[in-house]
């Protein structure tokens, strides 16, 4: 029997296969330090839930149009407005299962077979496999430490050709928690519209945001760059609602028009209860993200000090999103606890195994140097997670 060829060619994500493995050993008993989630650890607020528990009660658990309830995609369109100076018709809206389904759909509809997307590495260890399976090839171009991880519009020049059709960008960053300044997307826009690329803007993490650091949406900067660019967004980090799955895109209508239609025939519309909890999240209070973003800074400030402070480690401190990349590089080549450091993927396993610490590889993301923690958990497990890691390291 042959399968499908292109199919076995997506890995699984790494991200998920650790956190699915913690989870097992956690339901045995083990007393596992899990820093590999990538999910706010707060509730979803209170007038949330209480919306899904409304929009039961009054019947709205039907079909919803494919691209989104009305007052959803109106509500995306004001927010778009407000936050990021985006001017979008509810028209040039669409409401997907999550980000990453809105990934999946723009991916698709850009796409033919042999397109190549450029992607600052490290990036998020589904960005590759997404462009995969909308039959495209992914170009990962290096982004070193040295500069925040973040590239520059002269590097991605360099891995522009004919079969080039588009950018990835990804601001604040997963798994680096960079947040690109306006003048490096201002270039990286120029670049952009003077090859006639498209760019996929993944913005889900706009909102954690700390220090002097600011987001700013590269589509708006000017019409041009706008009606190139396919803005991802979704409330799944921001609202602590992962599990609601509602992630939207916006970009301009002959694209909308396209993925609506692939949308309708692979999923139709997203959950209907969830999207009435959505739009009560976009409309109601901000107060909770206020609340948990003061709480993740001081998290980042104390992992980012308690790792810096391990002999052998190092990291860079991130203003945003809810990730640091620990530096392991000066333990590559080493025996460590009977096991050999090879890479990223020996490191994560041993920490697994020896000391019951979950944290995500770097090699799967791009760069096999580093290890990504999430400190979207407790002080008292980031500490007892990286007192477990310096005692492993000894």
């Amino acid at each position: 029997m042959i399968l499908s060829r292109k199919a076995q060619t997506i890995t699984e994500s790494a991200t998920l296969a650790i956190s699915s493995k913690a989870k097992k050993m956690k339901s045995e008993g083990i007393d596992v330090v899990d820093f590999g989630v990538g999910e706010p650890d707060f509730d979803t607020p209170e007038h949330i839930k209480a919306a899904a528990i409304d929009a039961i009660k009054e019947g709205y658990t039907k079909y919803t149009p494919a691209t989104g309830i009305p007052q959803l995609k109106q509500a995306i369109a004001n927010k778009l407005q407000r936050d990021n100076a985006l001017s979008y018709k509810p028209s040039d809206i669409v409401v997907s299962n999550g980000a990453k389904h809105a990934l999946f759909n723009a991916f698709y509809a850009i796409l033919n077979p042999g397109d190549e997307v450029i992607m600052p590495a490290p990036c998020w260890v589904s960005y590759p496999e997404l462009v995969k399976l909308a039959d495209g090839v992914p170009v990962m171009v290096s982004a070193d430490e040295s500069n925040a991880f973040k590239t520059s519009a002269d590097v991605l020049r360099k891995y522009i050709n004919g079969r080039t059709k588009a950018i990835l960008i990804n601001s604040p960053n997963n798994p680096t928690g960079t947040v690109y300044a306006e003048e490096e997307l201002k270039a990286i826009a120029d670049l952009a519209c003077e090859y006639d690329l498209v760019v996929v803007s993944d913005e889900i993490y706009e909102k954690l945001i700390y220090d002097d650091a600011k987001h700013v949406s590269i589509a708006s900067f000017n019409d041009d760059i706008k009606a190139r660019t396919i803005v991802i967004n979704g409330v799944s980090k921001t609202y602590a609602m992962t599990g609601w799955r509602i992630g939207y895109s916006a970009s301009n209508e002959e694209i909308a028009s396209i993925i609506g239609n692939v949308q309708s025939q692979a999923t139709s519309n997203p959950n209907s209860i969830a999207q009435y909890a959505a739009l009560a999240a976009l409309q109601g209070t901000q107060q909770p993200v206020t609340i948990m973003v003061e709480e993740f800074k001081k998290r980042r400030d104390y992992i980012c000090q308690r790792i810096n402070g391990i002999e052998g480690l190092s990291c860079m401190k991130p203003t945003g999103a809810f990730y640091v990349m620990m530096n392991i590089s000066q333990y590559t080549g080493q025996k460590i606890n009977g096991c050999d450091i090879m890479g990223s993927i020996d490191f994560a396993q041993m920490l697994l195994d020896k000391v019951h610490v979950a944290v995500v590889p770097g090699e799967p993301f791009g760069d096999d140097r580093f290890v990504r923690l999430s400190y979207a958990t407790s002080i008292e497990q980031i500490e007892k997670g990286l007192a477990r890691i310096e005692q492993c390291l000894k």
